[in-house]
């Protein structure tokens, strides 16, 4: 029994230590984006971009994006919209034909996700209007909304040579439930915290979903959109960093999406991340450690936070939660001794969780606070939702289990709400 106890204390200090050890350099990422700020850049050239949107069955949100690319401030003759309306059943298509879009329509049962459908409208941009001289290609889901300035703030990481960039990614319904709110708060401290602390120590970002670009160099060296994970921009980013590529981040590009706002939804996306996240680490998690001590210098340290980015770390959480449940009821049901090992296991669980809730609504907190100006809400809901963010974390604890056994694939999630364009594409945050 003692041996036993043993093994698990030692193991929930290793864990402990591990994780303290492996991630406490986000906490020097809060300080730097607290204490400095990313350096402005100015762009000597308007470059030619092609826009590539992967649209299913999206005919309730797509003309809202379509106009709002339109009213960029940016030259409308450099932007041309391409959307790959793929398998649909509705009137997306013409709806974005209508909106003034160049529109490829694709069928294709076996091939399905989002990654194909990009690999689709490239090809065919190549081999229809390669003679327009695109220098990079941005993406965007059909949900999307973008701030009126958003191209020319982008097109100034462009001129300055990055081969990718990400975006400020901000929400359209934050404040429709707690499930929302979750990926708001998620999704604008991974800008603020990661992203812009990453830009400003001269490291690599990662492109998140939606809102970035990647220099046409980039896909031509590729032969096109190569990446068909689960996750394929992490794949895609996962990629560039072990080639020493340096993806950007732009801060005052502001891109505003629709978060699910059903359990179900999210339960599914998250759990499609999560399977994702374990295919690229599973196929490239060698390469990134490797390149922690042979990547060319000033990207090694790229290779390192990419590793623990896409590493399991919610699983270690996992296997520590679920080796003192079993040892909770092995104890509770006789088949070992009780006393101590209840004890023992119990506050070993409840200190796994309740740490990991502190350390989110710490986050939390920091983030709604530096980002208040940027959340579309109420001061009610801003504070509600602070303290429901840890429990929205904390659901990521069953969903990282359930994808290391069972087999995901990708699943559309419906977007319903149309905004106000010209409300949205004014936004403080851009300017």
């Amino acid at each position: 029994m003692v041996s036993q106890m043993s093994f698990v204390d030692i193991f929930n200090i290793c864990v402990f230590v591990m994780f303290t050890c492996c991630y406490s350099y986000q906490l020097f990422y809060v300080l730097v984006t607290l204490a400095r700020k990313p350096k402005q850049l100015t762009a000597k050239a308007n470059h030619r971009y092609a826009v590539m949107i992967s649209a299913r069955n999206e005919s309730a949100v797509i003309a809202d994006l379509l106009r709002s690319i339109r009213k960029q401030s940016y030259p409308a003759e450099l932007i041309d919209i391409f959307v790959i309306a793929d398998n649909c059943t509705d009137n997306t298509a013409q709806i974005a034909r209508d909106n003034g879009a160049i529109v490829f329509e694709r069928f294709n049962k076996d091939l399905i996700g989002k990654g194909y459908a990009l690999d689709y409208g490239y090809k065919l941009i190549q081999e229809q209007y390669s003679d327009r001289g695109y220098e990079a290609y941005f993406v965007f889901d059909a949900d999307n909304v973008l701030d009126e300035n958003y191209f020319r703030e982008m097109n100034k990481v462009y001129d300055a040579g990055a081969p990718a960039s990400t975006s400020y990614r901000n929400s359209k319904n934050f404040d429709s439930n707690w499930i929302s709110a979750g990926y708001g708060v998620w999704f604008m401290r991974e800008a603020k915290y990661l992203s812009q602390s990453r830009l400003t120590l001269n490291t690599s970002c990662a492109v998140s979903g939606t809102g970035f670009f990647i220099a046409a160099r980039v896909l031509e060296e590729a032969g096109g959109w190569k990446w068909h994970l689960l996750t394929e921009d992490i794949e895609f980013s996962t990629q560039c960093i072990i080639s020493a590529k340096r993806i950007s981040y732009c801060p005052t590009a502001v891109l505003y999406d629709e978060q699910p706002t059903t359990f179900r939804d999210s339960w599914n996306q998250r759990f499609r991340w999560a399977k994702g996240f374990y295919q690229v680490f599973g196929r490239y998690g060698l390469k990134l450690a490797k390149g922690i001590f042979t990547n060319p210098k000033g990207y090694r340290f790229a290779c390192y936070d990419m590793l623990m980015t896409i590493a399991p770390g919610m699983l270690m959480t996992v296997i520590a939660v679920t080796l003192n449940l079993v040892i909770l009821i092995l104890a509770l049901t006789g088949s070992m001794t009780t006393g101590s090992a209840v004890a023992s296991s119990l506050s070993s669980v409840m200190f796994c969780i309740l740490n990991y809730m502190l350390i989110m609504f710490m986050f939390g907190v920091l983030t709604v606070f530096t980002e208040w100006d940027n959340i579309r809400t109420t001061t009610g809901k801003k504070v509600k939702y602070m303290f429901t963010f840890p429990f929205f974390m904390i659901t990521y604890i069953p969903i990282a289990l359930v994808a290391l056994f069972k087999k995901a694939s990708w699943k559309p999630i419906k977007h319903t709400i149309s905004v106000d364009v010209d409300e949205y594409s004014s936004s403080g945050a851009a300017k």
